[in-house]
């Protein structure tokens, strides 16, 4: 049984798993939107970095246990152990991505992934030469499955709910102490019985030193630090789609409460009736929205209600919400403004599938119908124009 870890380096350890998967979680965040290519690209970037996260925090446990110190690492299976772990994170991200996730595929990447990793661990510890045989309980094992796939199923989740902010981060940490946990329970099961000869028992090829093992790590850590330090430099797009946001907010709350219909900004006329500025386009009748397999479109008829999502959105069917490439400004210019209000700097609502509507604190809250109710807030500068549009506003003698 392995006591006496290293506290500093278990710690390491459980900190590389979780930078490693708030990097790869972060990564799948953008896939959305993006076209084939650069989804290929941002997949395989998850993948590599959750791999690399869990093989670099593996073997920084194995530098914080008590090992014997002529312990050496043979490559073969050092390496062999990472491309287990790379090949299957980056089958089970791809399994969940293509089609529709239901809950048996995402199931059936769980153990997949889970498997992976338990093999990885002990590949990678059968890498381990010294002066002594290697036995595990079997108990043990049957346990570090269990956890492992219970990691690979929390991990799945994360990746196809794409989270950000708060989320993001309690998810990465929650799957980095669980792929830790399965690794420390693994070990815990690891008996090192002393040869009698006191010689090595492997088969021979190339071992190196914990040392050059040391080195190894090192670099890795830099390489899941250096990718973590990026993945939190805001997008420029992000960063324009918030200023656009700020902007048609301000131009709203400009315009009178009981105005008819809110006007994209692009689209306002110029204070000489137009001059230089674009005609208006006809509304569209349909919305891009993107799927696994591709790019769909829906009816605007059967929009409810789009929401921001940093520069893409999020349109509601009645059924469910699926992501669209355009950013809530290009979504109000291109919808029929007699049929759609912006209620929100980030919310658009269809006004004839307005099932409800009630006060709440400063603002009000929109119900909108469909086989899946769903609600949305409504600021308190657009609470007049939502009941002028909906034939609620009060008469004056």
């Amino acid at each position: 049984m392995f006591l006496g870890h290293d506290p500093y380096l278990v710690a390491l350890s459980v900190v590389i798993a979780i930078l490693g998967g708030y990097t790869g979680f972060g990564l799948a965040a953008r896939i959305r939107g993006k076209p084939d290519a650069s989804r290929r690209l941002l997949l395989a970037g998850a993948a590599i970095f959750l791999a690399v996260g869990i093989w670099t925090m593996h073997f920084v446990g194995m530098l914080a246990a008590p090992l014997p110190p002529d312990t050496v690492y043979l490559v073969l299976p050092t390496i062999a152990s990472f491309l287990i772990c790379v090949l299957v994170v980056g089958i089970s991200l791809f399994f969940v991505s293509v089609g529709e996730p239901s809950l048996l595929r995402v199931m059936s990447s769980a153990v997949l992934l889970g498997l992976g990793i338990v093999s990885m661990h002990y590949v990678g510890m059968h890498g381990l030469s010294g002066p002594f045989a290697m036995t595990h309980d079997p108990a043990m094992v049957v346990l570090a499955v269990a956890i492992a796939i219970a990691a690979a199923y929390g991990g799945l989740r994360a990746f196809l709910a794409r989270w950000g902010g708060v989320q993001l981060v309690l998810s990465a940490v929650a799957f980095g102490i669980a792929v830790s946990g399965m690794h420390y329970t693994a070990m815990l099961g690891v008996r090192l019985v002393p040869s009698a000869d006191g010689l090595h028992h492997h088969a021979g090829g190339l071992a190196a030193s914990p040392q050059i093992l040391s080195l190894v790590v090192t670099l890795l850590c830099f390489v899941i630090a250096a990718g973590f330090l990026l993945s939190l430099v805001p997008d420029p797009r992000r960063r324009a789609a918030a200023g656009d946001a700020v902007a048609v907010m301000a131009a709203d709350t400009a315009l009178p409460e009981a105005s008819a219909a809110p006007i994209s900004p692009r689209l306002r006329p110029g204070p000489l009736g137009g001059l230089g500025q674009p005609p208006p386009r006809a509304p569209v009748s349909r919305l891009p929205v993107e799927g696994a397999d591709g790019t769909h479109f829906i009816d605007a008829a059967d929009v409810r209600s789009v929401r921001a999502d940093a520069h893409y959105t999020r349109v509601h069917d009645g059924t469910r919400e699926r992501m669209c490439p355009w950013s809530i400004s290009e979504v109000e210019a291109q919808l029929d403004p007699g049929q759609f209000v912006r209620v929100h700097r980030s919310h658009i609502v269809a006004i004839p599938h307005v099932s409800l509507v009630r006060k709440e604190g400063d603002g009000a809250v929109i119900e909108l119908d469909g086989p899946a109710p769903h609600r949305v807030p409504v600021s308190r500068a657009k609470i007049a124009e939502v009941k002028a549009r909906l034939g609620l506003a009060r008469r004056h003698a």
